[in-house]
């Protein structure tokens, strides 16, 4: 798979990187698709308590069907920007982030 601007993969670690736009205190949690070298992800909780960065991880992980404890935050943890890592996942874990959006 080729290398997008908001993703990197590591094939001998089995982590995948992602940089997001998180837009708390949205109407509905949604994958809305890309931000310009991001991928725009909006989030129903508020951005108070650590409460949207919660319901961030578990959004992702439900997505994609892993243990929430496998994602975290690594950067941006009080930003909108924020810098992903999910491990352990296979690649194509990115495209079906993207294509969730597109549905």
């Amino acid at each position: 798979m080729a290398a997008a601007g908001w993703y990197r993969y590591d094939t001998g670690a089995r982590r995948l990187t992602l940089t997001l736009h998180v837009q708390p205190g949205a109407r509905r949690d949604a994958i809305s698709g890309l931000h310009g070298d991001a991928l725009k992800i909006r989030i129903a909780a508020p951005a108070a308590d650590n409460r949207a960065n919660a319901a961030l991880l578990k959004l992702i992980a439900e997505t994609l069907g892993i243990p929430t404890a496998a994602v975290t935050i690594r950067r941006g943890a009080t930003a909108r920007r924020k810098v992903v890592v999910i491990a352990p996942v296979d690649e194509s874990a990115a495209q079906r982030l993207l294509a969730t959006a597109a549905a």
